[in-house]
């Protein structure tokens, strides 16, 4: 196929929406034996799933009782299946019945808290996950991308990490342009992909098919899909599927899952399998099916959609749960029965070949640290300088709020009175530091983990080189805000004028700025979602920043209590800032005590200032050094919360 769609009689539409693809195979030159076949056939066996008795985790959609312990749910019983090269598979069931379960433990993926057993094989050769990732090719339901790229940029990084490490750079260039033209996207080419509410961008189709443009690029032996058709409407889902009809016409083996496809969409299926309550009721051609649910006494009206047919007799009907169940028994047990049951059956007697072990042990990259580190350099440093919130909104917010604190806090005195707003100001340099980059640390690195995660699994990249390219990228512009900010302030509220206190104060700030920046990664990595970020951040800065000095003595600190405070960079920054200022200043001017005369004034030093606070000069080297040592701890510990995201359940 190379032009329109002719199936079923859909309508020629807009070039964009009716090009189909045509690509030929990479020939592949690996060693191991499940990377050197060019056509792969799937199958599993005996899969079960279940959620361990007593959790009270929530799992799949799952959430057990907060009462006495509850007894294993099975999700999946001895499912069992088998796809060819060239076959295209759609899994379909009422909700509930084990089809999303069953595409996520045949890819290891979702499975935290669930025990799955059973054997998924590939021609033969049991998979692991790294051996699995690197022939297939995984389709989510949720199109997750970097909203501010465009669609050639995006598919260039995809090229650029997922592309076997031997192709030149210009040979993955013109896989992209190719990829592009076959897919209907060059109209939209050099079009940002967009976020939802913030930066307008390409349409749902023409991102979906950028989804499969992603998978397509390194010609993966195997295809999953899930959900594919979600979301999109009539004329699209059914031109999405027939992206994968394509695919597996080329060759590829393919399985997806769908829920309530048309009947014109169902004719575009070569296999359907039907689950019911976690049982495989029926897998084979999808003209045969009718006739196995009429040898069930379950036929198919005239003019009915067969696919809505199929998944209302195995769906378990509310008020109806003992007839429901009994008939998807009969239908289950039939089929078991039946040739193509006795098939699958026969799929549990295959000793798995495990002669060449190299599988077990193959990395899932396909391109070299160096080849991810620059890949990720270029691509998170285009999504910082082209995200607005991250650049011109900081910035912004930097200048304006500098302007109104130092109009604020304009021209002070070297009185009581000045010294007062003096070392106000100056804890106000931490404050608006801390909470300003901690929130944009948070917003940004949590809205990109989903996205990390899915590519990390995919094989695209190693946690490491993400972490270390996102602060990298990220550097030049927490760099640049704390001297902005400071140097319109600084000399607007009249601090020490030296220009070498006014530098260490900069360098003191952008120490500070690393360290909350680090305790952003921490709450990012260690939280689920950016909801829950926002809520840990405020509740762990307020105790901290409470121990800074300003609303709280550190005389007066309570003893068992007093360990908290060398884990606020609050009190460091602050005692190093004011050591900064006040060592080595003369003639302050404070009020005598009574009864002394009204008018009377004495001359102090910066030291009376310092002794005050019971801040000492002493601590500037040591509060220097624990700022630095919060910063590479607070980076380390996010590392390895984000490290643990990544591990696969076993």
């Amino acid at each position: 196929m190379d032009g329109s769609y002719t199936n079923s009689g859909l309508a020629e539409q807009e070039t964009d929406l009716s090009t189909t693809i045509n690509i030929k195979p990479v020939e592949r030159q690996d060693s191991n034996l499940l990377l050197a076949e060019e056509k792969i056939t799937f199958s599993w066996s005996n899969l079960s799933v279940e959620v361990p008795g007593g959790s009270n985790k929530r799992c799949c959609g799952i959430l057990p009782s907060k009462g006495n312990p509850k007894p294993p749910k099975q999700i999946l019983k001895n499912a069992s299946g088998i796809v060819r090269p060239g076959e295209f598979l759609a899994i379909m069931g009422a909700s509930g019945a084990g089809k999303s379960t069953l595409l996520n433990t045949l890819l290891f993926r979702n499975l935290g808290g669930l025990k799955a057993t059973g054997t998924r094989l590939a021609n033969n050769k049991e998979v692991t996950p790294n051996s699995l990732t690197a022939v297939s090719a995984y389709v989510q339901q949720d199109d997750l991308f970097i909203g501010t790229l465009t669609v050639k940029e995006h598919l260039t990084f995809q090229a650029l990490v997922r592309m076997d490490s031997d192709i030149p750079s210009k040979q993955r260039m013109k896989r992209v342009d190719t990829v592009i033209h076959e897919l209907g996207l060059t109209k939209c080419a050099q079009t940002v992909i967009g976020k939802p509410g913030q930066v307008k961008g390409i349409s749902g189709g023409q991102m979906k098919r950028l989804a499969f443009a992603s998978e397509v690029l390194t010609n993966p032996a195997i295809f999953f899909c899930d959900e594919p058709t979600s979301g999109l409407d009539s004329f699209m889902a059914a031109s999405v599927v027939e992206i994968l009809r394509t695919l597996a016409k080329q060759g590829r083996t393919v399985i997806c899952t769908i829920h309530q496809p048309s009947s014109q969409i169902v004719e575009l299926f070569d296999k359907i399998l039907l689950m019911a309550e976690g049982r495989t009721a029926y897998l084979g051609d999808v003209k045969m099916a009718n006739t196995f649910f009429e040898s069930c006494d379950l036929p198919c009206p005239i003019n009915y959609n067969p696919a809505d047919h199929y998944v209302q007799m195995l769906a378990v009907v509310p008020g109806e749960e003992e007839q429901s169940r009994k008939r998807i028994e009969g239908v289950c047990e039939k089929f078991n029965s039946s040739p193509q049951g006795q098939e699958l059956r026969e799929l549990s007697s295959i000793v798995p070949d495990k002669s060449d072990s190299s599988s077990n042990r193959a990395s899932p990259y396909k391109a070299s640290w160096g080849a991810q580190f620059s890949a990720l350099m270029w691509r998170s440093w285009l999504s910082v300088i082209k995200e607005p919130l991250i650049v011109r909104v900081r910035i912004l917010q930097s200048v304006v709020i500098a302007l109104i604190l130092g109009a604020v806090y304009f021209g002070q005195e070297y009185t009581e009175e000045g010294v007062m707003s003096m070392n106000g100001a100056i804890f106000l340099f931490i404050t608006n530091m801390t909470f300003s980059n901690m929130f944009a640390v948070i917003n940004v690195i949590c809205m990109e983990l989903p996205i990390f995660l899915r590519e990390h699994f995919n094989g695209m990249y190693r946690t490491d080189v993400y972490f270390l390219t996102k602060q990298l990228a990220e550097l030049p512009l927490f760099l640049i805000t704390p001297v902005i900010f400071i140097g319109i302030m600084y000399f607007m509220i009249g601090l020490n004028p030296a220009f070498e206190r006014f530098a260490i104060a900069c360098g003191i700030l952008e120490l500070l700025t690393q360290v909350v920046v680090s305790f952003g990664y921490l709450i990012s990595c260690m939280a689920s979602s950016v909801e829950m970020a926002l809520a840990v951040g405020p509740t762990i800065l307020i105790p901290l920043m409470l121990f800074g000095g300003l609303f709280l003595n550190n005389s007066t600190i309570p003893v068992y209590l007093e360990w908290m405070k060398y884990f606020s960079w609050f009190m460091y920054s602050n005692e190093a800032l004011l050591i900064n200022q006040w060592d080595g200043v003369e003639d302050i001017k404070y009020k005598c005590q009574p009864p002394a005369p009204e008018n009377c004034t004495i001359s102090v030093g910066g030291e009376f200032v310092l002794e005050k606070l019971h801040f000492s000069k002493d601590n500037f080297t040591f509060d220097i050094c624990m700022l630095a040592v919060l910063c590479v701890g607070f980076r380390v510990i996010a590392f390895l919360f984000l490290l643990l995201k990544t591990f696969r359940k076993k």
